[in-house]
């Protein structure tokens, strides 16, 4: 079976799709009727050159008017006369109105790097819209419309929403406007690769490309979602459908309405999940909270003296469930605002005080390198033979890191296979304790009982992670 892919839901290609119905239905008309003028259709108009350019001793094959190659060779070199002429593509979407004069809802991708967009209202006027801005961490999009006394759909929360809670959708799949869908509410606060600041909901309802930047209603009529994305292995709606929190949405749009941009809080942290093998390891009872892997030089964690190896379990009041949770809540605090963190360190709880700063650009990684291997150095531990790496001092300041290291040679068939470490990897911290030796990792895996589990911090191409290593019998 293929992995499933989380896929936008806009339409600009077509595809089937099938929704099924579901039995014992609320009535949902008086919904519908109270709302559907509020929810517009939304197309937009790209214009691109061919991508391509023939060499000059080639010809494009004279090939039957109705090829369906024709038009591809077309699209990417032109006519044969090698005028690079520009075509047109078009795509469709949903919104939704906010304001009286206009203001309209909905996702960034669809009007992505659109030449023009036109939003349709429920009474069939077309107005062309200005893209006021746009979030890319979100994938919410404002638009303006010159029109006034619109219909302007009712909020609601989305924190309110239970799980099993009954949830409607109003949209344009494969640009049916003012399509009904219905589900319930399968999760909270889901964590898409896309996305690291929003937390999905998560419904069952029919969602098919054309029905993103659609809102998402409760059963009082009030809009709780923006209808984005769904889970396929098809491209075609499979039951998993994910929706922006309309507290995230409505954020958004205030910044880009009043400010141009928006401002996310940031800690410059890398973490990753604490699972029942690294919290045995670090003597927890239940695994909770994000794990520290790596603190970006000038962070305002490195400032307030969080350390890689750091369990954050609160982030200002407010429970870290795991690694997925704590960046939307950043991401939702103001720059220069003072929060509170606990941390597990060592076994113990303790506070850290730090003023969050704005998120910066994309951090540039700095490569590691090998330094020449020193004489009968090379050793195996748990099966792995190691030897220890050589970091240019610069370059460890640059990253608020240690020198050294230990790099791995060479993987056996042993539980640090098991356990995910691979050739290449350098071993920074055994147990939250920095390595630069064999011998210094032989000592302080000396005293653990067999069935044990020992976190490794190991670094690779694609950032810090911890491993859980099993100590075998």
């Amino acid at each position: 079976m293929r992995p499933g892919i989380v896929f936008p839901a806009l339409l600009s290609c077509a595809g089937l799709s099938t929704a099924h119905a579901h039995p014992g239905l609320p009535d949902f008309t008086g919904l519908v009727r109270a709302n559907a003028a509020g929810v517009v259709n939304i197309s937009t108009t790209r214009e691109e050159k061919p991508s391509a350019t023939l060499p000059p001793d080639l010809e494009i094959p004279e090939l039957p008017e109705d090829n369906p190659l024709n038009d591809l060779l077309r699209r990417f070199f032109g006519d044969r006369d090698g005028e690079r002429k520009s075509f047109s593509e078009e795509s469709l979407g949903s919104g939704f109105i906010v304001s009286r004069d206009g203001y309209v809802i909905t996702n960034r991708h669809v009007v992505e790097d659109a030449d023009e967009i036109v939003v349709r209202l429920s009474d069939r006027r077309e107005l062309l819209a200005e893209e006021v801005g746009h979030d890319s961490h979100s994938d919410i999009a404002l638009l303006k419309i010159e029109a006034d006394h619109l219909p302007v759909l009712k909020l609601g929360s989305s924190r309110a929403l239970r799980q099993g809670e009954w949830v409607l959708a109003i949209g344009s799949p494969f640009g049916f406007d003012h399509s009904v869908t219905a589900g319930i509410v399968s999760a909270k606060g889901r964590s898409l690769p896309s996305e690291n600041y929003v937390p999905f909901i998560q419904t069952d309802v029919a969602i098919n490309p054309g029905n993103s930047g659609g809102p998402l209603f409760n059963l009082a009529g009030e809009v709780v979602g923006v209808n984005s994305q769904i889970f396929s292995q098809t491209g075609g709606f499979m039951g998993l459908s994910f929706a922006i929190p309309i507290e995230v949405a409505m954020d958004v749009a205030r910044q880009l309405k009043t400010d141009g941009f928006v401002s996310r809080g940031w800690l410059g942290v890398y973490i990753q999940e604490v699972t029942g093998e690294f919290a045995d390891s670090f003597n927890m009872e239940i695994p909770t909270g994000a794990l520290v892997t790596m603190l970006l030089p000038g962070s305002p964690a490195r400032a307030g003296d969080v350390r890689v190896g750091d369990i954050i379990l609160e982030f200002d009041g407010r429970k870290v469930s795991g690694s997925a949770a704590l960046p939307p809540m950043v991401g939702s605090t103001r720059a220069g605002q003072r929060v509170e963190l606990v941390i597990l360190r060592n076994g113990k709880r303790i506070t850290r005080r730090l003023k969050v700063s704005a998120l910066p650009g994309e951090q540039s990684e700095v490569s590691t390198r090998t330094g020449p291997a020193e004489p009968d150095v090379s050793n195996i531990v748990l099966g792995l033979e190691l030897r220890p790496l050589i970091l240019d001092g610069r370059q460890a300041e640059r990253r608020g890191q240690a020198t050294g290291g230990l790099r791995v040679v060479r993987v056996m068939d042993s539980p640090a296979r098991d356990a995910g470490v691979r050739k290449g990897d350098v071993v920074r911290m055994v147990n939250n304790e920095a390595v630069s030796t064999v011998a210094r990792f032989r000592s302080i895996i000396a005293p653990l009982p067999a069935g044990k589990f020992v976190s490794l911090l190991v670094r690779r191409e694609q950032g810090p992670k911890f491993l859980a290593l099993k100590i075998p019998d």
